[in-house]
């Protein structure tokens, strides 16, 4: 699964590698920019398939438009590629509704005994990765309007299955006007998903800090060595 990245962009940065601009009140409830701890319910720029020069804030948790209750979306985070087309809650968003979601990292967890290490895994062929995912729109029953996405999830690559044998689906940038194109169907979009090139991915640990959703500082994705953590945890 991915449960947690990063995007630590600046407002511009983003935009240009996009060549697409944030709506100026989404800017302004936007908060933080950028952000070292990225984590479900928050708000995150995507890119729509509806409206592709546009950086919009949408929510992190998909909720569908039958939904009664908005915290379904902390189930949907994440969609399996393998199960989407079968999914209710994805069939209607495949079609029309894709998106790209900008991170520049994610984060995941090692057994390790007893304890879980944290992990960065970062692109090394660009600053900025799109993921793919799919948003929703759902009117609540006094008439407010919550946006919503999902990051489809897929097996991991091999170079990170020692750490967790999942990971989001990563574009390439070549890929990215195909997940959006609307002439593509499901299956079509989906066939553009591809395995993400080892070459193309590192990964380092981080501090367990990481693991506090309130924690968010440029130290979180900094590299530690076990040593250094198990020497912190002394004091």
């Amino acid at each position: 699964m991915c449960g947690r990245s990063s995007l630590t962009k600046t407002e511009k940065q983003i935009e240009q590698r996009f060549n697409a601009t944030f709506y100026t009140d989404a800017l302004v409830n936007y908060n933080p920019l950028p952000s070292f701890n990225v984590a479900p319910s928050h708000l995150h720029p995507i890119v729509t398939q509806q409206d592709p020069r546009r950086l919009q804030l949408y929510k992190w948790g998909l909720v569908p438009p039958w939904a009664k209750d908005p915290k379904i979306g902390f189930k949907m985070i994440n969609a399996r590629i393998e199960t989407l087309l079968e999914k209710p809650s994805f069939k209607k968003p495949i079609v029309a509704q894709r998106c790209l979601v900008p991170i520049d990292g994610f984060y995941e967890w090692k057994k390790h005994g007893s304890t879980k290490i944290p992990y960065r895994i970062v692109p090394t062929n660009t600053e900025v990765v799109s993921l793919a995912g799919l948003y929703e729109e759902w009117q609540s029953p006094i008439g407010q309007t919550l946006y919503s996405f999902t990051i489809i999830t897929r097996p991991a690559a091999q170079k990170i299955t020692e750490i967790h044998n999942r990971m989001p689906a990563m574009l390439l940038p070549s890929q990215e006007h195909l997940w959006l194109d609307t002439s593509l169907n499901p299956k079509e979009a989906l066939e553009v998903i591809q395995p993400y090139p080892d070459d193309y991915l590192d990964y380092y640990e981080v501090s367990d800090r990481v693991n506090k959703v309130a924690n968010n500082d440029k130290d979180l994705i900094k590299p530690v060595q076990r040593q250094q953590v198990d020497q912190l945890k002394l004091f």
